[in-house]
């Protein structure tokens, strides 16, 4: 069982890396927090990918003359994470800059005030209508 699991390390860290993201988004109300705990999350999935692209023993697929070589590593989820990566940076830079204007617009990035501000401005603005 413990050769095995170390053998298969790379699995555990992926495991708890999506846990700790997870915990992190689902946890608290910091607007912040959540976009990290979405990039942690993120991390662990492209490290999923890459660990199963990997072919032990496996070379480059690059075809040399006069190489018997057989056993090649498949590249395609490691450029797909690549792309992922991209995805990744470009999602959070997107987050961040909503963080900010949300700060902006209601003073505070914490879940549960922005919820209380917007029902009392939805209250107030029900009464002037009715006005």
């Amino acid at each position: 069982m413990i050769g095995n699991l170390a053998s298969h390390w790379n699995y555990l860290a992926v495991i708890v890396l999506m846990m700790v993201g997870l915990y992190i988004m689902i946890s608290g109300g910091n607007l912040v927090k959540k976009v990290m705990g979405m990039n942690v999350f993120q991390t662990a999935v492209i490290l999923l990918y890459v660990s199963m692209g990997n072919v032990a023993g496996g070379t480059a697929p690059i075809l040399v003359e006069g190489s018997e070589q057989v056993l090649y590593s498949n590249p395609l989820p490691h450029v797909l994470m690549l792309t992922a990566i991209v995805v990744g940076v470009a999602s959070a830079a997107v987050g961040l800059a909503l963080v900010v204007r949300i700060n902006e617009a209601y003073g505070t990035i914490e879940e549960d005030e922005i919820a209380v501000l917007d029902r009392d401005e939805d209250r107030a603005e029900a009464t002037r209508s009715a006005e």
